[in-house]
């Protein structure tokens, strides 16, 4: 099997990755032109090295103003000190979220559903709390945000490397829409003119530049919590839900998001990310040239016997589940980290403390995917514990 393939193509690839741990543990994919790194020890090397960076999207002229900066200025998807002024910005907003209820938003979703006997947890839940709970720490409207929940779908393609003319044609459209609608919203927030004043001033840059990056990133926060978080709460629930787990569950907080945490790294929902050498790179007797492409398995790392005891077996008190890679290490560590366990902890205690649920089909499948591990629709069945 080449090292790039679909989510949607392999019933499990732990298998895969065993036998790339073992045999291959830096391998040259010469298909597709890429270094696949499978080993916990040389992912985590590669995510630590300031000489790895993340690969730039490539320009589209056909793109507007719009997609464009955000692009530009998102903190993933850029290097040094572009990165630097983003992550901080990121990390601003990121503090500065409100507390939300995440139990009134998830009892919301769910009494919009008039029957409780056939649920697509995906589509009702995992698609929309994420993003409804960011957009209600920042004060948006209801209008306003139920129309970018309504076309998060479409502005996530942003991130993707190959666009078709369609997908062109939709991202202008509802980029200019939601940079719009967010631009309005992020001027009434109460730490807004500090926020810019300290990026503007400490890094030297324009005003205009400076607002330009915090928008961006305020819709790259939304953009993250549709894709990463939709997959961590649907791999849990599933965790949970499996033969293997279903008899060990607590309803208790700190066992459900041991549980989480023991997800992220047994079924992690974002199994790779790409990186390019800007010099070369020794990992022991592997050679990665200069402008190398690389993909960092961060899936298998996450079951490399050599860091985790056991790696095939999901245990909820294993030592050192924290120590997965799923959010990344280093300089591009997620900041989205600690919210998206927090909101997949809260959901799932809120879910098994007010029902019983039963799992109505086995065979789920993914979404047709190369980096993430997305199942496309969990029906679920749920009995009120009250009732």
């Amino acid at each position: 099997m080449p090292a790039l393939f679909l989510q949607s193509e392999i019933e499990n690839p732990h298998s895969f990755y065993q036998k790339m741990i073992e045999k291959n543990p830096v391998y040259w994919d010469e298909e597709n032109k890429i270094w696949a790194v499978y080993t916990y020890q040389y992912c985590t090397a590669l995510l630590k090295n300031t000489n790895v960076h993340i690969p730039s999207l490539a320009p589209d002229d056909n793109l507007n103003q719009y997609a464009l900066l955000i692009i530009e200025n998102l903190a993933r998807l850029s290097n040094g000190i572009h990165h630097e002024i983003a992550k901080e910005t990121a990390f601003i907003l990121f503090s500065n979220m409100k507390s939300i209820g995440i139990e009134i938003i998830i009892k919301e979703l769910l009494d919009s559903k008039s029957s409780p006997n056939q649920i697509n947890w995906v589509d009702l839940v995992c698609k929309k709390l994420p993003i409804c709970t960011v957009l209600k720490s920042f004060n948006f409207n209801d209008k306003d945000s139920n129309f970018i929940i309504e076309k998060i779908a479409v502005l996530v393609k942003i991130m993707q490397p190959n666009k078709t003319n369609e997908d062109i044609k939709i991202i202008n459209e509802i980029s200019e829409k939601i940079y719009s609608i967010t631009v309005r919203h992020i001027v009434t927030l109460p730490f807004y003119d500090d926020l810019i004043s300290k990026i503007s001033k400490s890094h030297k840059i324009s005003i205009e530049e400076t607002i330009s990056i915090c928008i961006s990133n305020l819709i790259g926060l939304l953009i993250q919590s549709y894709d990463a978080c939709r997959g961590l709460l649907s791999n849990s629930l599933l965790e949970l839900l499996s033969k293997e787990n279903s008899s060990k569950i607590k309803v208790d907080k700190t066992w459900i998001e041991k549980m989480v945490i023991e997800t992220l790294r047994f079924n992690s929902p974002i199994q790779n990310t790409r990186r390019i050498a800007a010099e070369d790179i020794q990992l022991d007797e592997f050679l990665i040239k200069k402008n190398d492409s690389i993909l960092v398995v961060l899936a298998s790392a996450n079951i490399d016997p050599k860091q985790f005891v056991n790696p095939l077996i999901f245990d909820t008190e294993r030592n050192n589940n924290q120590e997965h890679l799923t959010f990344g290490i280093g300089g591009h560590m997620c900041l989205a980290k600690y919210f998206s366990i927090n909101l997949a902890t809260e959901t799932l205690y809120y879910l098994f403390s007010n029902y019983n649920i039963v799992l109505l089909e086995n065979k789920i499948d993914y979404e047709p995917m190369i980096n993430a591990r997305l199942p496309k629709a969990i029906w679920i069945s749920l009995l009120n514990k009250t009732t």
